[in-house]
């Protein structure tokens, strides 16, 4: 992979920018704001889906595959941090002497000078940053942003607004997030991950402090989180608002009740607020508390903070529903790490009733495979009825030998309630087999274990037939 090389500006005059990895959940909504302002966009990624459907449908060049011809007379290559340094694009960039840069360099060349509202955490972010800009748009105000999962209720992951405020989801896996002049930074937690990158806990934490001391205005931090109670006692000077479920939080929730969605109520200076939020699990309540405290920073009148708050009705691949086949419901989940899995299991058990859960778990990374199989699996038997476990998807990283999806499955106390099962139409075929009327099927992972829906749907269907 090619580390960040944030030294390469881009030019001060920009007609043309190529994408490597343009279907990506945060290149595809990057790319989109350059379309918006008028440059000519062109990208490439190794298959489609409904990003590079929709960003052609913009305007954008979209090819399928990479080649050197595909950077066509761009001026400018944006990557991420899953290129890897053999790219054809990449290397005829180079040739050329046309500038390589970070895609989070690009996202600071777009938002200038606008006061920019960054989300950061090792989970939470996504949904976070959905809930400040659903917010922000109830409020009357008309924000830019980039999330990283398209927002249910607008249909898309980014926007140009006409407002000054910038709304962006901060991606902390490479150091990346420290590259923004942020205004105001949240912080949803600080649970160690991405250690391939950061080599220990503590640099890890120390990232995180950085972000946050470079905040202009204001730093929302969790009061539950004990990685981001460690940064908070780091931070010198910073105007700061806790939030959280603990007694000491400026943002106190408290009265969580998880049964379908979740309803809570948030205690701010002395005063109380009720809300019924649309999303499900827990650990949307305090997600809801870190944008209030976001919103009610800046100024905004607390009711109607928490109303707006209150609309926000989810992103995909966040606890999304797929459909429904002889009364099982098939979702899937983005969570690959296990502090997100259990999240999303607890957030599916509120809504499953006397049904069961079947997970279908798809590993992500070779590295956290390896550090975090006991983890995964000690998560998986405690909150899932049954999990099915697929093979290792790499993403960014070479396959490493003996290390398969196998890792996670041996794992199991009771190796009953687990499947090893690399083929997916096997893994499909049992997950059907196994369910009955009242259960749920989840897909929970970053890669691309969605694309194992139509083939659930298909068994479960099947089954029926027969």
């Amino acid at each position: 992979m090619i580390k960040p090389d944030f030294s390469q500006p881009l030019p001060a005059h920009l007609d043309s920018a190529h994408f490597v990895g343009i279907g990506g959940s945060g290149m595809s909504g990057i790319a989109r704001l350059f379309v918006e302002a008028g440059h000519r966009v062109t990208g490439s990624d190794r298959s489609e889906n409904h990003n590079t459907e929709a960003l052609r449908e913009l305007g954008a060049v979209v090819s399928i595959g990479h080649d050197a011809a595909n950077l066509g007379d761009a001026q400018v290559l944006v990557y991420t941090g899953a290129l890897w340094p053999d790219n054809p694009e990449y290397l005829a960039a180079v040739e050329r002497g046309i500038p390589v840069v970070h895609r989070s360099q690009a996202l600071a060349w777009l938002i200038d000078k606008r006061r920019l509202i960054a989300v950061a955490g090792a989970h939470g972010k996504t949904t976070s940053t959905g809930m400040i800009i659903t917010a922000l748009l109830e409020l009357g105000h008309d924000p830019s942003f980039v999330n990283g999962g398209v927002i249910q209720s607008l249909g898309v992951s980014a926007a140009t607004g006409s407002g000054e405020i910038f709304v962006v989801e901060a991606d902390e896996s490479d150091g990346s997030f420290l590259f923004y002049d942020t205004a105001v930074a949240l912080i949803t937690n600080v649970d160690a991950d991405h250690l391939d990158h950061y080599g220990s806990h503590e640099a890890f934490d120390d990232a995180f402090v950085e972000f946050a001391s470079k905040a202009t205005e204001l730093v929302v931090v969790s009061s539950d989180d004990l990685g981001a109670v460690r940064v908070n006692g780091r931070l010198l000077g910073a105007r700061v608002i806790t939030f959280g479920e603990s007694a000491s939080a400026d943002v106190r929730v408290r009265s969580v009740s998880t049964e379908g969605n979740v309803a809570l109520t948030i205690d701010w200076q002395g005063a109380s607020y009720d809300a019924q939020l649309r999303v499900p699990g827990h650990h949307n309540a305090l997600n809801a508390a870190g944008a209030f405290a976001v919103l009610v920073g800046l100024g905004f009148e607390p009711r109607a903070a928490l109303n707006g708050i209150a609309i926000f009705g989810g992103t995909e691949r966040r606890f999304e529903l797929h459909g429904t086949v002889r009364g099982v419901r098939v979702y899937d989940d983005y969570a690959h790490h296990p502090t997100e899995v259990a999240a999303a299991l607890s957030a599916a058990r509120s809504v499953v009733g006397s049904g069961r859960i079947i997970a279908i778990h798809q590993p992500h990374l070779y590295s956290r495979t390896q550090l975090m199989a006991a983890d995964f699996a000690a998560t998986y038997e405690h909150l899932a009825d049954h999990t099915i476990v697929l093979d290792v998807y790499g993403a960014r990283e070479d396959p490493v030998q003996g290390v398969t999806g196998e890792l996670v499955s041996e794992r199991f106390v009771d190796r009953s309630r687990v499947d090893y099962l690399p083929d997916w139409q096997q893994a499909a075929d049992r997950a059907a087999a196994i369910a009955r009327d009242g259960d749920l099927i989840m897909t929970l992972s970053c890669g691309d274990v969605y694309r194992i829906i139509p083939q659930v749907l298909a068994s479960l269907d099947a089954v029926r037939v027969s």
